[in-house]
């Protein structure tokens, strides 16, 4: 294994890969069992449905694992088709790469509510308390036809907690490396037809140096880069009859976090601040026709300071409005999906920023089931106010070989609309920047009988009109002094991704393995800060009380530019978990990461952390 992640070797022949996919079918093919397996995710579709029926590649990640995590960020990383790169800390500015796509071509979704940047076109994933959440469901590959712009590499939804049907309170308190402190408190429950929940936390580290030495002195300064995190969110459902219900969501997160700006006695800082209100109301009209109606808001806050004389501030309003209609047709479902969707952004240091656009979309999609044999159609259009019209379509067929083993196969088109920075940003944008156009194509093989899942994925994904930077701007250098994004290039990502995972008693075995090659065709450079190999290996004990594992998290070498002149080296990480249940509602919780005190950059000349451990006090919470 450290042999492929040290070499510069190529990624695996498609042929090789598949070869070893059947290998691994015929070896566990003794253990089929004719039993229904597998939870229902909601992501796939819009719908809940079970994931013995999803035909694409997806990742559900439960309470449990969360719980294990340090942070979001560095919980996304160690799934498979994810790469994070981070500016620091777990206060920093990070970017998440699904499928070697780029920070900008996926969607994310909190509780169904769209967030992100309308000028970066990303989400701020650092400003994103992590023990609010309570599930994640990951979709991999093109799913603009149910979505609309940006979803090239793949949808991510997080859901937040919710209450049970019994009352409950949960809290936890923490301490770890670094001055580490979190706490956090949740209560839940239902009194006859009203449900509700809210969750409340707090994380506060001193943090450690943001960069390194080998920075540019006009950046690096050794002192500490700590940050602080409040969160809070909230679900209340009220049931008004049978197949009628009401309800409301929030989301409130604010990161203040310190960043390095050179050798200055000025604390240059960040403030982010994401804000996210639903309305919703779910109707069964008919016995055959489920029907969501949806109001949201999402507000994106950003501001900086990095000096007592410049500061800036920029503001994303998205609104959404949308009504989803699920119509059953014997085993079949039709879905006709209508959306508005409004981005607005405001900008106190950029005047030419401060404007808005809207797209208007209808769409349709049919799943239908004939025995062993899984299909779907989706076709969808948004007209923007901005720059016009676009179509996508997708289609998937699906056959299982048994309730356990089933194949699958899919192709879809996508698109990432311009961001206002592409367009508008003073210096920079170009007004005539089109949208990118991504190709896809996958195959798979999926497992489950509960004891055994193993997966494996081949995908290819062409992306044309890439929107790329460059510091000498060649469509108007004297009007763009800081360069411009524009349409030029085309970029292929393409690769395979296995996944096995293996129950044996109280002994669980996990891994995942990435082989792919994404690169942009016109250059045939490697992408930045994306690697062609990463893997992640794990075992895990449970027995009584006590719950604990070990992993072994591991990237090759990547390059920090598009030239590929700055390499990032490889890496390897040992991370190590625990926990012990001490009374019935409560459990200590410990977590080690980074074992070894490995040195390694996410980004070049950024700092990440060392060795370091956290312990917990658990009530009333898994």
């Amino acid at each position: 294994m450290t042999s492929v992640f040290t070499s510069n070797a190529t990624i695996a022949s498609p042929a090789f890969a598949f070869a070893f996919a059947l290998a691994s079918s015929a070896a566990f093919a003794q253990t089929l069992a004719e039993k229904p397996i597998g939870s229902i995710i909601v992501t796939a579709t819009r719908t809940p449905q079970p994931t013995g029926d999803v035909l694409s590649d997806i990742v559900v990640i439960e309470r449990e694992e969360i719980a294990r995590a340090s942070s979001l960020t560095d919980l996304l990383g160690r799934q498979r088709g994810i790469e994070i790169a981070r500016n620091g800390g777990a206060g920093s500015a990070a970017s998440v790469f699904i499928r070697g796509a780029n920070a900008n071509q996926s969607v994310v979704l909190i509780d169904g509510v769209r967030i992100g940047s309308s000028t970066t076109g990303a989400a701020n994933w650092s400003a994103i308390a992590l023990s609010n959440i309570d599930r994640i469901e990951i979709v991999y590959g093109p799913l603009s036809t149910l979505y609309g712009a940006d979803a090239i590499g793949g949808v991510v939804q997080i859901f937040t907690k919710k209450g049970s049907s019994e009352p409950s309170f949960g809290a936890a308190v923490g301490l770890g490396s670094a001055n580490a402190r979190e706490i956090e408190a949740s209560v839940g429950g239902s009194s006859g037809a009203f449900r509700y929940a809210l969750n409340a936390s707090e994380q506060r580290s001193d943090g450690f140096s943001a960069t390194l030495p080998s920075a540019p002195a006009s950046s690096y300064n050794p002192d500490r880069d700590g940050y602080e995190r409040q969160g809070a969110s909230g679900q209340f459902t009220l049931q008004l009859a049978a197949g009628h219900a009401v309800g409301l969501t929030f989301l409130h997160s604010r990161l203040d976090a310190q960043y390095d700006n050179g050798p200055s006695s000025f604390d240059a800082r960040s403030l982010q601040q994401l804000d996210n209100l639903a309305l919703f109301s779910r109707n069964q009209l008919l016995p055959g026709w489920h029907s969501q109606f949806q109001v949201a808001r999402a507000e994106d806050h950003s501001s900086t300071a990095s000096s007592s004389a410049s500061s800036s501030r920029i503001e994303t309003r998205q609104t959404d409005i949308n009504w989803q209609n699920d119509i059953k047709i014997g085993a079949d479902m039709l879905q006709l999906l209508f959306e508005r969707r409004s981005e607005d952004v405001l900008s106190s240091s950029a005047a030419a920023l401060t404007r808005g656009r809207t797209t208007n979309s209808v769409a349709a999609s049919y799943q239908l089931k004939r025995g062993a044999q899984l299909a779907s159609i989706s076709v969808r259009n948004d007209d923007n106010s901005q720059f016009g019209s676009a179509s996508t379509g997708a289609l998937a067929y699906g056959y299982r070989f048994s309730s356990a083993l089933r194949a699958s196969a899919s192709a879809g088109t996508s698109f990432r609309a311009p961001t206002f920075n592409d367009l508008y940003y003073p210096g920079f944008g170009l007004a005539s920047n089109r949208p990118e156009e991504g190709r896809n194509i996958e195959a798979g093989l999926h497992f489950d009988d509960g004891q055994i899942q193993w997966s494996a994925t081949y995908y290819r994904n062409r992306v044309t009109d890439l929107l790329v930077t460059a510091a000498v701007c060649p469509i108007d250098a004297a009007s763009h002094p800081y360069g411009c994004s524009y349409n030029i290039d085309q970029a292929e990502l393409a690769g395979w991704t296995w996944s096995l995972r293996r129950q044996i008693g109280p002994l669980q075995f996990t891994g995942n393995l990435d082989l792919q090659d994404p690169r942009n065709e016109t250059s045939g450079k490697q992408l930045a800060r994306r690697a062609k190999r990463h893997a992640r290996l794990g075992l895990a004990y449970g027995a009584g009380a006590f719950d604990g594992g070990v992993e072994w998290q591991l990237s090759s070498q990547r390059f920090d530019d598009s030239a590929n002149l700055k390499p990032l080296g490889g890496y390897g990480l040992l991370n190590v978990h625990a926990s012990y249940q001490v009374a019935p509602d409560w459990s200590l919780l410990l977590r080690w990461n980074n074992v070894t005190d490995k040195r390694h950059e996410l980004a070049r000349n950024y700092a990440t952390e060392g060795s370091s451990v956290f312990v917990g006090l658990r009530y009333g919470i898994r």
